[in-house]
């Protein structure tokens, strides 16, 4: 990561190239970016394909006509709305579960209208054909794309030569914040940043545009919006060369996905919603939780008996461990989990407070912590002793997904300079606590709390129920390649 340098002001403010003349955005993207999004319409053709020819013959037969007559167009028109819903960009996390099934469904019902036009009062494919098809469209690909991200992130995190070159601009604070964030990601490097307290946008504006074409960098992230006067110039500027925009925020309120701009004659407000995980869609989550813990508890049960009884062998003590949480409203309940631990723990943690890794204090947390048996630090390299919190969630103290629960001793301290903290730091404890979260699948190896409660409140505001499922198949990702530790 270099800074870009001082040269000469330009004179003229507006000799930047104009948008209307040609899509200079064109000129940089590179060729691993176009075979990119080349390879995710492959990919999605070829299992639109297969689940046609599938739910073909899983459905009734419509007599004298075939499915394979029509694939073509039915090609072309599932992977045209696809394209026009912004499926093939540039970022990751393609897969957006519930904007895929809904662009697949609007898919089906323009091929079902093209169909109809086309043979009035004739059906050109079973009911049950069509239905098939429609399931196994959103199963295939949203299956292909959750295994493509991944192999696309492991390629990146191997070659950071592959991950798209950005600049930010901002203060360098605010920089240092949003370049931890990228590095995490894995899309995106940092080729170079623009300091905002030895850089003069208003009058050094060209010379900064001249200096981000000239290292073909499409992409701008900017880390101080508030510092930044006349950000419209910025803006246009900007995208008249071609470069794209992005406002990250730094502080820890993010209310932007809980917002919708609303027009008040010629003016633009923003309205804030309610937050999505309140009223009917608690309920839903909650039914959500309780079927799907139930269906983990019998598919996983041989694990669990097999772990249980490798615990019993291994070290004295019992198989479980239950210790104190606080949960929903700040209640306490008691959490289960397999025991990773000797049994005098709790004892010997006063003596290791010293070696606590987590800043703040607010939570306990070592790497190389003596206190844990050879079995159970397999069973948390793997996350397998957080298993028995299913039993939490049928009984309603917690969730599939949501901010971890913390320990008393956690809270205690936390709450005892509360007039030093932010209020909103409690919100937390709005919410059922859950198995896993956003922290795990983001920043699970880090050990500070700032970045925890960051991802517990980006959760909170941005909840829905194709986030919690995104979450699990994260989760499972990042435990099969061992990226830190729950």
């Amino acid at each position: 990561m270099t800074e870009l340098k001082k040269t000469d002001p330009i004179i003229n403010l507006w000799q930047t190239e104009d948008i209307r003349a040609t899509n200079l955005a064109i000129r940089w993207r590179t060729p691993l970016m176009v075979l990119r999004s080349l390879m995710l319409i492959t990919l999605d053709a070829t299992m639109l394909f297969g689940s046609w020819t599938i739910a073909d013959r899983l459905g009734t037969p419509t007599l004298g006509r075939h499915i394979s007559d029509a694939l073509v167009p039915i090609l072309a028109v599932s992977v045209g709305t696809l394209m026009a819903s912004g499926f093939y960009g540039t970022d990751d996390k393609l897969h957006r579960f519930s904007k895929l099934l809904k662009s697949l469904t609007l898919a089906q019902l323009m091929i079902l209208i093209a169909a109809f036009f086309y043979h009035p009062g004739l059906w050109w494919v079973s009911r049950s054909v069509f239905v098939c098809a429609w399931v196994l469209n959103f199963l295939f690909i949203s299956s292909a794309r959750f295994f493509f991200d991944l192999v696309t992130i492991q390629i990146r995190k191997r070659n950071p030569a592959l991950q798209q070159a950005v600049v930010l601009i901002g203060d360098r604070s605010d920089i240092d914040k949003v370049s931890k964030l990228l590095d995490r990601s894995q899309q995106f490097r940092v080729d170079s940043i623009i300091d905002l307290s030895l850089w003069d946008i208003q009058k050094q504006l060209d010379q900064i545009i001249d200096r981000i074409r000239s290292r073909k960098i499409s992409e701008v992230f900017i880390c101080s919006q508030q510092l930044i006067d006349n950000q419209i110039i910025l803006f246009w500027n900007l995208k008249a060369a071609g470069i794209h925009l992005r406002v990250v925020p730094t502080e820890l309120q993010l209310p932007q996905r809980a917002s919708e701009t609303k027009m008040i004659e010629e003016i633009p407000t923003v309205r804030f919603k309610s937050l999505a995980i309140f009223g009917f869609n608690f309920w839903l989550k909650r039914l959500f939780d309780k079927i799907s813990a139930c269906v983990l508890l019998i598919l996983l049960s041989p694990i669990l008996v097999t772990i249980a009884i490798l615990i019993k062998r291994s070290s004295p003590g019992t198989i479980f461990y239950r210790q104190y949480r606080v949960g929903l409203k700040g209640h306490r309940f008691r959490v289960w989990k397999f025991r990773t631990m000797v049994a005098n723990a709790s004892e010997l943690q006063k003596q290791l407070e010293a070696q606590n890794e987590v800043k703040g204090g607010v939570l306990f947390k070592i790497k190389e912590d003596p206190r844990i048996t050879k079995i159970g630090k397999f069973l948390r390299d793997y996350s397998l002793d957080e298993l028995p919190q299913l039993f939490n969630v049928l009984q309603g103290q917690m969730s599939l997904v949501g901010p971890r629960p913390i320990a008393v001793r956690d809270y205690e301290l936390s709450i005892q300079d509360v007039k030093d903290l932010d209020r909103d730091r409690f919100l937390r404890y709005e919410v059922l606590p859950g198995i896993t979260g956003l922290w795990q699948v983001k920043g699970r190896s880090s050990s500070d709390s700032e970045e925890i409660f960051y991802w517990d409140m980006v959760y909170i505001l941005q909840w829905s129920l194709a986030l919690d499922l995104k979450i699990l198949l994260e989760t499972i990702r990042v435990v099969l390649f061992k990226e830190g530790s729950c």
